[in-house]
């Protein structure tokens, strides 16, 4: 699953207690192979087959439902008890292989999503099928089996989609809804005539009924957990390429077609680089990525096996809107999700308490091919900002390891965090720059061969990575994966001696809010270089070490930024890089700056360091560097909002940075120029209009005007107008956003109605968002994006209308979302509102996200009265 950044978590659990139980692995043979998992549910019945026929009715938002499971009972029972929620039961029956059925008692508890089916005498062990009749609910957000409405030329239409991960499959089928009960799945279903019904596998046959129903039935799905199942239905079209013997399609709403085509040569690309990679060919027959209007704040695609489901932002390339750095999504996001279909369908974690094994594999594999196929992109530079997205997070007191214990699904969909996915990647690319490209990708084809179909553990991996590259990979892995926090290396000193560099190091902990904490310790693998010579390596353990690096001169410690650490200079190395630093390859400009800003933020060194490395970005520096630069000024904007007169005159300072790079790049694109540039440029627009640049607000207004846009840059100068829109200008988006037919631009302009900085502009932005208006999935984002701006209006607007938000926010998504209104908050007053929310809605045991967005607050808190002063005085140092 790709999430997004503004998602969220969870749907309560109360009373579910994950335990540690013994779990046959194969249920035809229990006694030969037993493994120990974790588990919500008994372990004495496991399914092996659902043979499930579906009935929608879109306009009454139900459907019915029947299913026989085939399933092995491991020892005498009196009860079997499954997952469900928001069903009820007409009947249910469990049948011996070849013998009478028994009638079951059905008992549902909602609370903890179970039916306990019940029988008057003891069921021995052996071979049954239970079977059930029932009816459920189609809900309008994404969880379980969800409606989508949306505009076209023809009038609104509706498409009903599924969305099981991570645990709402029990929404759509009374199932054994945890990833290590795998099974084979049957679907059928009866529609109405002239909709396309998609699933995992193939139609095997589609028959007319003649009263206005179809009932089409799919090909046996292999062997696979619950959440990976999927369902779709509406009013779509459908294209085809061939890669190898695997037919790859998009299947989006009808009349789009053309605006997936990248996205279908994308993935045949992505296809045949992956069968070579993991060993083992892709093993369904078809491979489709379904387009969805809409949007969700918890994901923005998911990896059903052979059914990717996407919103439309993340598939599809309009013309008249989409961006480059839209097409480079487009491309990463379809790379992530079919990464997927090895990591985490074919082989899939045992519980959730290892996701990681599926997300940040997916994220890793996803980077890595992109950087692959699109060398001109230049995205193998986004990696420092990936391990930046991780180290923040990871620094916080309420930070956790990668493989961390869940209990309740609550839990299970916090984990879907930058700790899973950007930590997670970070730590593999690390690993795999330890024991080499071709060793790691050796461990990685023995791993996916060893557990096709099954089960595992990280330790499994680590197994197959040691016995690939001869060595512990095991050891620094538990380190960082069993652990949580960021290492801190510090160069301690440099010589130089006969042609070489001795540098001292000392291994600590970074941390943003806990300053005194014993650090802990880590196995490192150190990489450093002296300008472009060779690259030494050194493995620093029990806190110290020594690497000797050939030649003279300013030392970088993580060359190449492939380790996950943050690296502290002593003054004096410090200083010299700063001298050098226009000569240091990208990648180790990028670094440099991030854990400069890290640790002055964090008041470990000064803030007049990074202040003194933006300053000296030249104007031959790549893009990237460029776009770090914009973030960093950005960020320290932000801290200064609410005090007028310091913000004019840091804002004074950046714009005269930043406003002659972009007279360099041209609001124009020009034909040949290199993908970086075309992402820059927006950036720098968006940056400058954010920071209240005259010329640039002018600019985007008439070009607004006058619809004088390119499609490059149409977002961005939308973006500019709408965040400093008066009534009249609102008025115009919101009458363009009313009359829009094309969902994929709709969205973009009702979210776009939200960021005005105006308060009473917000204000009519939230109101509106409480309308049937936006489109059901629209209006959360609406509030979440109003609260980047008015953090405090925005929350106290969604908490005084909570029963009417809780319809407009995905189940896995609520604990998480309300607290993060509040996020960019300086009132003193919020953390107790956001701590008031959660003791009151939030279970006791899944809080983490409250408790981030509390401490975050608390330390920007600090970071605006504790390091502004010194970015003040080096701004009337420096003017």
């Amino acid at each position: 699953m790709r999430r997004l950044i503004v998602s969220a978590i969870a749907l309560a659990l109360a009373g579910a207690v994950a335990s540690p139980v013994v779990l046959a692995a194969d249920a035809a043979a229990p006694s030969v192979q037993a493994v120990t998992g974790t588990t919500q549910l008994p372990r004495n019945v496991r399914p092996s087959h659902y043979a499930v026929s579906i009935t929608p009715h879109a306009d009454k938002l139900a459907f019915d439902g029947k299913v026989a499971v085939d399933v092995d009972v491991l020892e005498p029972t009196r009860s079997i008890t499954l997952n469900a929620i928001d069903m009820t039961f007409a009947s249910a029956t469990l049948t011996p292989r070849g013998g009478k059925p028994w009638t079951a008692k059905v008992s549902v508890d909602d609370q903890a999503q179970t039916a306990v089916f019940t029988f008057d005498k003891p069921v021995p062990a052996g071979a049954y099928t239970l079977s059930m009749t029932y009816a459920g609910k189609i809900g309008t957000q994404a969880n379980g089996l969800f409606a989508i409405d949306y505009d076209t030329k023809a009038g609104k239409k509706r498409a009903l989609y599924t969305q099981f991960e991570n645990s709402d499959a029990r929404r759509f089928i009374p199932s054994w809804d945890e990833p290590a009960y795998k099974a084979t799945f049957d679907l059928d279903v009866t529609v109405p005539t002239g909709l396309m019904a998609v699933n995992n596998m193939p139609a095997a046959s589609s028959k007319d009924l003649g009263n206005g129903l179809t009932h089409v039935v799919f090909k046996t799905s292999p062997k696979m957990s619950t959440y990976l199942l999927f369902f779709g239905l509406g009013d779509f079209d459908r294209a085809t390429t061939m890669s190898g013997d695997t037919e790859i399609g998009v299947v989006v709403q009808k009349g789009h077609v053309a605006q997936a085509q990248f996205a279908l040569e994308s993935s045949k690309a992505v296809l045949a680089e992956y069968n070579d990679y993991f060993g083992v060919p892709y093993p369904l027959p078809k491979l489709d990525n379904i387009g969805s209007p809409g949007s969700s704040q918890f994901f923005g695609a998911m990896e059903n096996w052979g059914a990717i489901y996407t919103f439309e932002y993340a598939l599809l390339l309009d013309p008249s809107i989409s961006t480059q750095r839209d097409r480079q999504g487009v491309f990463g996001i379809a790379a992530h999700e079919m990464a997927h279909q090895w990591f985490g369908d074919l082989v899939t974690m045992r519980w959730w308490d290892d996701l990681w094994l599926n997300e940040g594999f997916a994220s890793w594999m996803a980077s890595r091919t992109t950087a692959k196929l699109h060398p001109e992109w230049q995205t193998e530079l986004d990696n420092v900002d990936i391990r930046e997205q991780a180290m923040s997070r990871d620094a916080a007191a309420t930070t956790h390891p990668i493989v961390q214990h869940i209990e309740t699904v609550e839990q299970a969909s916090q984990a879907f965090d930058a700790i899973t996915y950007s930590k997670g990647e970070a730590v593999i690319r690390m690993l795999e720059g330890y024991v080499g490209a071709d060793t790691w990708r050796e461990g990685v084809r023995r791993y996916i061969k060893a557990h096709s179909y099954n089960n595992t553990v990280s330790d499994d991996l680590w197994h197959e990575m040691d016995a690939a590259a001869g060595k512990p990979v095991s050891t620094i892995a538990h380190d960082f994966t069993l652990q949580p926090g960021v290492p801190m290396i510090k160069v301690v000193s440099t010589a130089c001696a006969g042609g070489n560099t001795t540098v001292q190091l000392e291994q600590g902990e970074f941390s943003k809010d806990q300053p005194n904490k014993k650090p802990l310790m880590w196995h490192v693998p150190v990489t450093a270089q002296v300008g472009k010579g060779a690259v030494a390596t050194a493995l620093v353990a029990d806190g110290k070490g020594t690497i000797t690096v050939p030649g003279c001169g300013p030392v970088v410690v993580n060359a190449g930024q492939g380790g996950y650490y943050r690296t502290l200079y002593a003054p004096k190395e410090f200083q010299a890089l700063r001298g050098a630093f226009a000569g240091l390859q990208p990648i180790d400009q990028l670094g440099i700056m991030g854990d400069t800003w890290a640790m002055a933020m964090a008041g470990v060194e000064t803030p007049a360091n990074y202040m003194d490395l933006a300053k000296a970005v030249t104007p031959d520096s790549v893009p990237q560097v460029w776009g770090e630069v914009v973030d960093g000024l950005l960020g320290l904007d932000g801290y200064y909002r609410g005090d007028a007169a310091r913000q004019a005159t840091f804002r004074k300072f950046a714009t005269a940075r930043l406003a002659p790079e972009l007279k360099r790049v041209g609001w124009v694109p020009r034909d040949g120029e290199p993908a970086p540039v075309k992402i820059l440029r927006p950036q720098l627009i968006g940056a400058l209009g954010s920071l209240g640049d005259k010329a640039v607000l002018a600019e985007a207004q008439r070009r607004f005007d006058a619809n004088d846009m390119p499609a490059e840059l149409r977002k961005t100068i939308i973006s500019v107008v709408a965040s400093n829109a008066n009534a009249a200008t609102w008025d115009k988006l919101h009458a363009q956003a009313k009359a829009e037919t094309t969902p994929l631009i709709k969205d973009e302009l009702y979210a776009m109605l939200s960021t005005a900085k105006d308060d009473a502009l917000a204000q009519r932005a939230l109101d509106l968002a409480l309308t049937d208006e936006p489109g059901a999935t629209n209006s959360a984002g609406m509030i979440s994006i109003a609260g980047r701006n008015h953090p405090d209006m925005a929350f106290d607007f969604a908490v005084a209308h909570k029963a009417q938000v809780d319809k407009l926010v995905d189940s896995t998504s609520s604990a998480r979302y309300y607290p993060g209104i509040g996020s960019s908050s300086f009132d003193p007053a919020m953390p107790g509102k956001v701590q008031a929310f959660a003791e009151k809605y939030i279970a006791a045991t899944s809080r983490r996200g409250a408790d981030a967005v509390i401490a975050n607050i608390k330390y920007r808190t600090q970071v605006r009265s504790e390091r502004l002063p010194a970015v003040d005085a080096w701004l009337k140092k420096n003017g």
